[in-house]
């Protein structure tokens, strides 16, 4: 979900308030005395009040995120299983890693248009509560393409070393369930689609933030050609648990 905020700057406004402050505080300490020597006949100025803390962020609640999560049903589906392939399952994803999306995708860090809306209104709060809801989800499995199965489990499970290329269960697990402590994502079921156009845009230089952990798939997909990118995709689409494969029966 990414939004560009028109003409808003975080750090300038940020050092506009600080400045407005250290200002604020200079006049104050100045006319201290020539004030109280004029202004003396009059009431004092009732104490300045102390602002609120802010309300500590509990661990998401699924029920409360269900109700937030209305909104979000038109792209991803009401239980997180989206019906377009353009847009990601949300099911079986972790609390941690849709917060961190939702995060970067209100701060700017990552671009999307759609998305950066959508989180702009979210507080922390907000964010753990979807989080919740969608991981506790069950992701419905897809189906890979045959005739690319064997290149994309190969890379999946192996990696290619003679091009640098990592296994991606290393982090994402055998079964695609990911690693909600690290915030790797569950990926098992994904719409080849979905993880085609992501792998392509992180190959073209893409990057989700300015971080390390944001560099790690765009450093790993500049590596893969379309055919490897296609391959993925496909058997990613069709990972999944047996689980997972036993909820999808009728």
């Amino acid at each position: 979900m990414s939004f560009r905020s028109a003409g808003f700057r975080p750090a300038v406004l940020g050092a506009a308030v600080a400045l407005a402050l250290v200002l604020s505080g200079t006049a104050t300490a100045q006319d201290a005395q020539p004030a109280a020597a004029t202004t003396a006949a009059q009431p004092a100025a009732a104490p300045a009040v102390a602002a609120a803390p802010a309300a500590a962020v509990k661990p998401g609640d699924a029920t409360a995120g269900q109700a937030k999560a209305a909104v979000c049903g038109a792209c991803h589906g009401m239980d997180g299983n989206s019906a377009d392939a353009q847009y990601p399952k949300l099911a079986g994803q972790s609390e941690q890693y849709i917060v961190r999306q939702l995060t970067d995708f209100k701060s700017g860090k990552r671009q999307n248009p759609i998305m950066m809306g959508m989180a702009a209104p979210l507080s922390e709060q907000d964010m753990h509560d979807l989080g919740a809801y969608f991981a506790s989800q069950k992701p419905l499995p897809g189906v890979a393409d045959q005739a690319l199965v064997e290149q994309g489990e190969t890379l999946y499970r192996q990696g290619d070393s003679s091009r640098g290329i990592p296994a991606c269960m290393a982090c994402h697990s055998i079964d695609g369930s990911g690693n909600p402590g690290a915030m790797y994502p569950h990926l098992a079921g994904q719409h080849a689609q979905y993880v085609e156009a992501t792998l392509k845009a992180w190959h073209d230089g893409t990057t989700w933030g300015d971080d390390a952990r944001a560099k790690i798939m765009p450093s790993i997909a500049a590596k893969l050609d379309a055919k490897d990118i296609a391959a993925l995709a496909s058997y990613i689409e069709g990972l999944h648990s047996a689980d997972t494969e036993s909820t999808a029966q009728p």
